[in-house]
């Protein structure tokens, strides 16, 4: 039995993991792989004390921070968090843990645009992470779907592999940070505002795209990114009877509580963090969230 167990591995759950190694809480982390999105970031250049760092890079001094605390690290794919009387059972592939307190992190996941050919073509010429899957384009045509963050640094790091990048986005002007817009230009990229993706063509693999705007272009590419936001991880905790929000958030308080007492939500999967999705505020919700768990295990 476990004081605390932590559900996930991005930076709130590793953040958590860090603060509960600091509190000397009798705790463990679970999560089928480490890092989270962080991964797939080409760049951060909004960590606080580090002007440019990859994501990666990013996520491994992450994991190496709470290795060397010698925290109890489980990596398994967890199907389940289930109430138990007074204690929580966090069902994973492996075996059953328990504890008398769960933070729930499990982040976002990517959505789908659910166009004719998507499905069909992933892993054949459409992927949802640029810097994961950019380097097999080098020297040819792509196009990145999305007009946030995600899909500004996607066609920046495209654009220096891929021989030309389009931008495809239904919004008359792009979402994103300033910045990224001002590099989205500089890199020329081909960006077509007011239009949406209809059609992902090709037949073993990618060969274009159909949009809709107001012409009904055909674009040949080989690649497709489709970068359009992420839904919140909430089926694991499903049984749990969370309150979420209409888009599917939960919704936590300031000291991230959930409706269910002991439960704890820090990250992208909150409603503090769902109109801001940052590295910054998730590892700041994984250190709330775990000393609010602190003083309730003590009082």
């Amino acid at each position: 039995m476990y004081d605390l167990i932590i559900v996930g591995g991005g930076p709130a759950g590793l953040s958590a993991a860090v603060y509960s190694a600091r509190y000397k809480i009798n705790a463990a982390i679970i999560a089928p792989f480490w890092g989270g999105f962080v991964n797939e970031a080409h760049t951060v250049e909004n960590w606080l004390g580090t002007k440019s760092i990859s994501g990666q890079e990013l996520a491994t001094n992450f994991v190496d921070h709470v290795k060397s605390l010698d925290f109890p690290m489980i990596t398994a794919n967890v199907q389940g968090v289930l109430k138990k009387d007074d204690h929580f059972e966090i069902v994973t592939t492996k075996e059953i843990y328990e504890s008398k307190k769960v933070i729930i992190a499990l982040g976002t996941e990517r959505n789908k645009l659910g166009v004719k050919g998507e499905e069909e073509f992933i892993g054949k010429g459409v992927s949802y992470c640029a810097t994961c899957d950019g380097f097999f384009y080098r020297d040819k045509v792509v196009a990145v779907i999305g007009s946030g963050d995600s899909a500004c640094t996607g066609a920046t790091f495209l654009s220096n592999i891929a021989k030309k990048v389009y931008l495809i986005y239904r919004s008359p002007c792009l979402k994103a940070e300033p910045i990224w817009i001002e590099k989205v230009r500089k890199a020329g990229v081909d960006c077509r505002p007011d239009s949406s993706l209809e059609e992902i063509l090709g037949d073993k693999k990618v060969t274009g795209i159909k949009i809709a705007d107001g012409k009904n272009t055909e674009i040949a590419v080989d690649g497709v990114f489709i970068e359009v936001g992420s839904t919140p991880t909430t089926f694991i905790t499903s049984h749990l009877g969370l309150k979420t929000d209409p888009k599917g958030y939960i919704i936590v308080d300031s000291d991230q509580k959930a409706n269910i007492p002991g439960v704890f939500a820090a990250g992208d999967i909150t409603t503090n963090s769902s109109k801001f999705k940052q590295i910054v505020t998730a590892a700041a919700e994984g250190a709330v969230a775990v000393y609010n768990a602190y003083i309730e295990l003590k009082s």
